[in-house]
């Protein structure tokens, strides 16, 4: 898929990453270990772009994509508040798991557990979305983006696969077992990815 530059970072850490906890839409801040992440991408976007003259900032509306998207900003010289947010970014919703860790996951239910872990790409849990559900509602926000445009976007690790199934031309077997990175940054422009 062709279009826009854009770079793209997951938020920070927040205790609930720690601890490997169903995060989802539930608004958990960063905790100093992802404020460091956010700095570090940070100054890693200045080192790339300078002032981002000509680039358009994007974040979830969730507090720690956007407190991630602020820092960033910061480390770039840029006025922390001067960006937009777009629902379309929000993280995917992990239903009735939200809060939950995988091993009380496992503890609960070993059936669907190990169900979750092959079908990882198709499980929707309970009141919940599926990384297809994310594919759908991506895909309309990336073919709404002006194509000339260049965009910074701070999001979740969920739409993060997803993007990088979209744009990065990686299949759903690579994209679904991918452990999204916090203290990275990703380029994609053109069906081409870039890590730094």
């Amino acid at each position: 898929m062709s279009g826009p530059l854009i770079y793209y970072v997951r938020h920070g850490q927040t205790d609930w990453n720690a601890e490997l906890r169903f995060q989802g839409r539930i608004d958990i801040p960063l905790n100093d270990t992802g404020r460091a992440q956010a700095k570090h991408n940070g100054k890693n976007l200045a080192k790339v772009l300078g002032t981002a003259e000509g680039f358009e900032f994007i974040s979830s509306p969730l507090g720690r994509s956007r407190e991630t998207m602020e820092i960033i900003r910061t480390e770039m010289g840029l006025d922390p508040s001067k960006y937009s947010t777009d629902e379309s970014l929000i993280e995917m919703s992990y239903g009735n798991l939200e809060g939950t860790t995988q091993a009380e996951m496992k503890a609960q239910d070993r059936e669907l557990y190990y169900f979750r872990k092959k079908n990882r790409w198709t499980f929707r849990p309970e009141g919940g979305e599926n990384q297809e559900d994310v594919v759908v509602r991506i895909k309309a926000w990336y073919e709404s983006l002006d194509p000339n445009q260049k965009y910074v976007v701070s999001a979740h690790g969920a739409v993060g696969r997803v993007v990088r199934y979209l744009l990065g031309g990686i299949s759903v077997e690579e994209a679904e077992k991918f452990m999204f990175p916090q203290d990275k940054v990703f380029k994609f422009q053109n069906g081409n990815e870039e890590l730094f």
